[in-house]
C-alpha cells in the first residue's frame, strides 16, 4: 500500500495547478559565513516569493547545526513548507514539515538506492515529518552529489536515458521526479540540465518534474521552464549574497511568466 500524499505534497500539486510552475529555493548551511547566515538566507527566499524553502546538502549537514537552521528558519516563515534535502540518514530534523524520501535512481552502490532510505524511514516516522517519495537523477558533471552519490552519471547527450531512469521511478512509486547537475556546474564548463533533457524527461513522466543544478538566472528559468519542468530547484545563485530577497523576487517573477505560459496552453 502506497503512502498517501501528505499536506505537503498536496501543497505543491495544488500550487502547480493555480501557478503552472514553482521555485525551491535551497539553503545548505556549510555554504554560508556561519549558521545565521544561512537562516538569513532562508527567511529572504520566503519574502522574495519562493514556494519552498529546502534545508541540507551532500556532505556534513546534520545534528545541531541542521536543527537550529531548520527551526529558526521556520520561525521566520509562516506560510509555505520547510523541506529537508538529505545528503545521508542523519539529515533528518524534527523542525522541517517535510523530507527528500529520495532514490538515487542511477547510483552505482544499492546504498543510495534503497539501503539508506531503509535506516531513515524509522526515524522519519518516529518524528512526524512527512516523507516525500522522490526519484533523483544525477546528471554530468554531477558535482559533489554524484561524488558521493557514486552516480552512473547520465551522459548530457543521452536524454532519453534519463526519460528512462524518470518514467522506471515514476513506475517504482517517485511521486517528483529530480534531475540535477551538482552545484555550481559551471565550475566545470557545464551548465544546467540541457533543454533537450528536459523536453524527453516531461514527455516521459506525468509526475511533477524539478530541474536542479546550474540555474543561476532569470534566463536559465525561462529557458528550463520553458522546455517542460514543472519546478526549478535553485540555491547556488544566492549563497553569501547581501540581497537575497531581490535575487529571489526576479527568480519568482520569471517563474510566474513561465507558470502563466503553461496555465494558458
Amino acid at each position: 500500500m502506497s503512502i498517501k500524499p501528505g499536506k505537503v505534497e498536496k501543497y505543491i500539486n495544488e500550487k502547480l495547478e493555480d501557478k503552472g510552475a514553482l521555485l525551491f529555493m535551497v539553503i545548505d548551511p556549510l555554504d554560508y559565513k556561519n549558521k545565521d547566515d544561512a537562516v538569513k538566507a532562508g527567511i529572504g527566499c520566503a519574502s522574495g516569493g519562493a514556494d519552498v524553502i529546502l534545508v541540507g546538502g551532500s556532505v556534513g549537514v546534520q545534528g545541531e547545526l541542521l536543527d537550529y537552521v531548520a527551526k529558526e528558519i521556520k520561525s521566520g516563515i509562516s506560510d509555505i513548507p520547510l523541506v529537508l534535502f538529505p545528503g545521508n540518514i542523519a539529515t533528518i530534523s524534527s523542525h522541517a514539515d517535510a523530507i527528500y524520501f529520495m532514490s538515487m535512481l542511477n547510483a552505482r552502490n544499492p546504498y543510495w538506492i534503497v539501503q539508506a532510505q531503509m535506516l531513515s524511514a524509522p526515524t522519519i516516522r518516529q518524528l512526524g515529518v512527512e516523507p516525500l517519495p522522490v526519484g533523483y537523477i544525477v546528471v554530468k558533471p554531477g558535482g559533489t552529489v554524484g561524488w558521493v552519490g557514486d552516480a552512473n552519471l547520465v551522459p548530457r547527450e543521452k536524454p532519453r536515458i534519463a526519460a528512462g531512469l524518470a518514467l522506471a521511478g515514476e513506475y517504482l512509486g517517485n511521486r517528483l521526479i529530480v534531475t540535477d547537475v551538482g552545484s555550481n556546474p559551471k565550475l566545470q564548463g557545464f551548465g544546467p540540465v540541457p533543454t533537450e533533457m528536459v523536453r524527453e524527461v516531461k514527455k516521459a513522466i506525468s509526475v511533477p518534474y524539478i530541474v536542479a543544478g546550474g540555474i543561476s538566472a532569470t534566463k536559465d528559468v525561462h529557458e528550463i521552464l520553458g522546455s517542460g519542468a514543472d519546478i526549478v530547484q535553485i540555491g547556488t545563485a544566492i549563497e553569501n549574497k547581501d540581497n537575497v530577497k531581490n535575487i529571489v523576487s526576479s527568480l519568482s517573477e520569471a517563474v510566474k511568466e513561465e507558470g502563466a505560459k503553461k496555465l494558458r496552453k
